[in-house]
């Protein structure tokens, strides 16, 4: 019986299962779906289709649950959109800054 851990996209709750993610799983703090792609480990905002599975069909609705058969909990990956505005505007001067 393998563990997956992985935090919610949308809240950044720390979320555990047993074997796998189901279909119908929901984030205890926030209640948003689970089974989505932005909690997978092949979302990615700047690839085709925002995925970097090749085979995996077409899911319009990223953050609403799916029934793609190659999801895998994105356990590495920290809360996307959590940087601040402070955050964003500093690196933004970085990377306009004169030298």
């Amino acid at each position: 019986m393998a563990l997956v851990k992985f935090q919610c996209f949308s809240c950044g709750e720390t979320l555990e299962f047993v074997d796998r993610v189901g279909f119908r799983e929901e984030c205890t703090q926030c209640n948003e779906d689970c089974h989505v792609c932005r909690n997978c480990e092949f979302y990615d905002a700047n690839a085709y289709n925002e995925c970097r599975e090749s085979s995996a069909d077409v899911v319009r609705e990223k953050g609403r649950a799916n029934y793609c058969e190659y999801f895998q909990a994105n356990s590495s990956a920290k809360r996307r959109g959590s940087a601040s505005q402070d955050d964003l505007l500093l690196a933004a001067e970085a990377l306009f800054k004169k030298k």
